[in-house]
């Protein structure tokens, strides 16, 4: 006969809130202040350069009866330039790679980065082997309060509430 030796320990879980350790983090807040006030700026841009090709158009449907084949090339040629200006300058900001996406980046990774070694930090020091975020759509229907370690992250971090 085999005898199997297995070794059962109790798994030790826990669930922070990112939504409200986010925000309860006064640089987060400025840093997606800092983000909306210049996506409006960048958008802004992309929308005047919109409303000038428009503006092109319906000059030149107002104006084509009146042109001649080479008028009327010359215009188009205008207007779709124009539209492609609007479309290179709304990816250059708000594409995959874009501006938007690297100031993001650059302002939120550190922030990040400081959460996940103090949440790191505590899972280490309290031996827990799995640490859930309770605000992400991960399907956890109930968690205990007991379990929520998100204000001792903030204080970890350097925030009180």
């Amino acid at each position: 006969m085999f005898c199997v030796g297995l070794h059962v320990s109790a798994q030790k879980f826990a669930l922070v809130d990112m939504e409200y350790i986010l925000k309860n983090i006064p640089a987060y807040e400025r840093a997606n202040e800092q983000l909306n006030q210049v996506s409006k700026k960048w958008q802004a841009e992309v929308d005047a350069l919109t409303t000038e090709a428009q503006t092109l158009y319906k000059n030149y449907q107002n104006e084509v009866v009146f042109l001649s084949q080479e008028q009327k090339k010359a215009k188009q040629d205008a207007i779709v330039a124009k539209e492609k200006e609007a479309a290179d300058l709304k990816k250059k900001y708000f594409g995959p790679d874009g501006e938007l996406f690297k100031k993001r980046t650059a302002l939120m990774t550190p922030i990040q980065d400081e959460i996940y070694n103090a949440v790191k930090d505590i899972a280490e020091l309290r031996g827990y082997q799995l640490i859930l975020d309770r605000a992400s759509d991960t399907g956890i229907i109930f968690g205990s309060p007991k379990i929520d370690i998100s204000s001792e992250v903030l204080r970890k971090l350097g925030y009180s509430n």
